[in-house]
């Protein structure tokens, strides 16, 4: 540095535009990245109504460059072509609800994680989920809070990008907003001032104030919460007015960036909608009505079936043995109604709530709820991936795309549970995990 302090003005940045032009001259000379094929025995390509044959896909760099007939494709001879026989080929999954940076309930309470865990330990947690997640196929997630640990998902999201760690590619939305004294932990003394699980805001300066710092902190995505559990009974009931909803959605929208609500009443979802977020997650007790207004909005549902399964099962309900209990039957009704009104269900997990590489728990139940695997497997891939704003990234096996590829056992359009069969994964052109396979 002491060198460029005396050069003129001039010279430095006649030196700084002039090494700028070196290291584009280099990558201008660099040779284009090996070409992969890969040649499995089907493909489901994200959108179609099944699978297809004798189709190869030609991956070059980050992203797929043809997919068609191996008389179709011009195959470089120096390719690397990767055999995937009996396997059926898919886009890579997508889980637009995640919490990387909690572990399973009955293993530790929430309150724990969020109060005696340091943030050390959950982030070094965080990475292990990360690598089994993308180990189970799914190569995107939209994470809605770090639950008390900060802005830690800014962090991993940039330890993936730089390779420092596997991992899906991350959408985050930071610390998510709650209203003041309506989140949790709770149940200390009324003195204390508890550290909680998301920022607390009060009014629209708040609100305003808190998006665009989160924003600053690098949120990809702004989360609400407008409703939780902070009635007089501890039932959920609606938490911002829709005035103060509309003000995060401008805000957030004036940046770019898309708004998820966490809703479960049919209040909460309806002041949401009306202030023009892209999801509302859970659901839990939406009406018709409400579920038209959605539709009619485009306003997409996250179900989030399988937490609710397995926070049953962690109180002690014994799947397949005892009855299910009632507010099951409430949330099967719920997702019909949705259905029925035309809502696009995108898939979202709450994995966190469960362990992290189960992810295809949401797809499984949504099936026994009723969907159809190929319904299932389309939300998992194109669906979601438009509903993230990112159809022309991922979410399909499709010329230009990111080469996000898994490769699985079976046939997941007409059996979901295929896609736990996994044996290949691929993010943006890099193999990332491999089980049986060959390549020459």
């Amino acid at each position: 540095m002491t060198r460029w302090r005396w050069l003129p003005p001039l010279a430095i940045l006649g030196a700084v535009l002039g090494s700028a032009s070196h290291v584009e001259a280099q990558r201008a000379a660099a040779p284009p990245p090996r070409a992969i094929v890969l040649r499995p025995a089907r493909v489901f390509d994200g959108v179609g109504p099944g699978l297809r044959t004798g189709v190869v896909v030609l991956v070059r760099g980050e992203r797929i460059e043809a997919v068609g007939t191996a008389t179709e494709v011009s195959v470089p001879e120096d390719a690397e072509v990767i055999d995937l026989p009996g396997l059926t080929l898919i886009p890579g999954l997508i889980d637009a609800h995640s919490h990387v940076l909690l572990h399973p309930y009955n293993e530790t309470s929430w309150d724990d994680q969020v109060l005696r865990e340091a943030l050390g330990e959950r982030v070094a947690r965080a990475t292990v989920h990360l690598r089994r997640t993308l180990e189970a196929g799914f190569t995107t997630l939209r994470d809605l809070g770090t639950e008390g640990a900060g802005y830690a998902d800014v962090g991993l999201k940039q330890a993936i990008e730089k390779g420092v760690i596997p991992g899906p590619r991350l959408i985050v939305t930071t610390r998510a907003i709650v209203m003041k004294g309506s989140y949790a932990p709770k149940g200390f003394a009324t003195e204390l001032d508890i550290p909680q699980g998301a920022e607390e805001a009060a009014g629209l300066e708040d609100l305003s104030r808190i998006v665009r710092d989160q924003i600053r902190h690098g949120a990809d995505w702004i989360k609400v919460y407008a409703d939780y559990r902070w009635g007089p009974n501890g039932e959920a009931r609606p938490a911002f007015t829709e005035e103060e909803l509309k003000r995060v959605v401008e805000i957030a929208a004036s940046s770019g960036r898309p708004v998820v609500a966490h809703s479960s009443t049919a209040e909460g979802m309806r002041r949401a909608t009306m202030a023009g977020v892209t999801t509302i997650d859970h659901g839990d007790d939406g009406t018709p009505e409400v579920f038209k207004l959605m539709a009619e909005r485009g306003v997409a549902l996250c179900p989030t079936v399988a937490a609710g399964d397995a926070t049953a099962q962690y109180g002690g309900w014994r799947k397949g043995v005892d009855p299910e209990p009632a507010r099951f039957a409430r949330k099967r009704a719920s997702l019909k109604a949705a259905i029925d009104a035309g809502v696009t269900i995108c898939n979202g997990s709450d994995v966190g709530v469960f362990s992290h590489g189960d992810n295809a728990r949401e797809l499984e139940i949504l099936v026994d709820y009723g969907m159809t695997p190929l319904a299932v497997l389309r939300a998992a891939t194109s669906v979601t991936a438009k509903v993230l704003k990112l159809e022309n990234r991922i979410g399909q096996v499709k010329a230009g795309l990111l080469a996000d590829l898994v490769a699985v056992e079976g046939d997941p359009t007409s059996s979901i549970s295929a896609v736990r069969a996994v044996r290949f994964v691929m993010k943006g052109g890099k193999v990332s995990y491999t089980k049986g396979t060959t390549s020459r």
